[in-house]
C-alpha cells in the first residue's frame, strides 16, 4: 500500500477527478480516532490485492484535513461520511460506501 497517495489540499481533489478520466480513482476518507474507521482500513489492507493496480488509491486523514473532506463532499456531491469510500470513473462518482459496508470486493466491482 505504498502507492496510496495522501490528499492534503483541494488541488489534490481536482487532480483525482482529472485522473479518473484515464484510470478509476478511489478516495478513502479515514477518521483516525474512530474504531469503525480503523476496522474499515484493516479490511481494505487485508483485501487490497482485489483492487491493487486497478485504480489510483487516495487517502484522506479527515481529522487533519477536515476542510478538504468538506470540499470533497461539496465538489463530488456526496454526503459526508466517515469512514467513506468514493470511486470515480470518467470524472464522475460511480460508487460510495461507508462504515461496515466498505469492502475491497464491493469496490472492485466498480473498477
Amino acid at each position: 500500500m505504498n502507492d496510496w497517495k495522501e490528499i492534503t489540499a483541494e488541488a489534490d481533489v481536482y487532480n483525482i477527478i482529472e485522473n479518473s478520466a484515464t484510470k478509476p480513482q478511489i478516495i478513502f476518507k479515514d477518521s483516525t480516532s474512530c474504531g469503525i474507521s480503523a476496522h474499515a482500513k484493516e479490511r481494505l489492507m487485508d483485501g487490497y490485492s482485489q483492487i491493487e493496480g486497478k485504480a489510483g488509491f487516495n487517502y484522506l486523514d479527515l481529522l487533519s484535513f477536515r476542510p478538504v473532506s468538506k470540499f470533497i463532499a461539496e465538489t463530488l456531491q456526496v454526503t459526508h461520511q466517515s469512514p467513506q469510500i468514493i470511486v470515480l470513473k470518467d470524472k464522475k462518482v460511480v460508487y460510495t460506501s461507508s462504515h461496515h459496508s466498505i469492502s475491497p470486493a464491493s469496490i472492485a466491482r466498480y473498477l
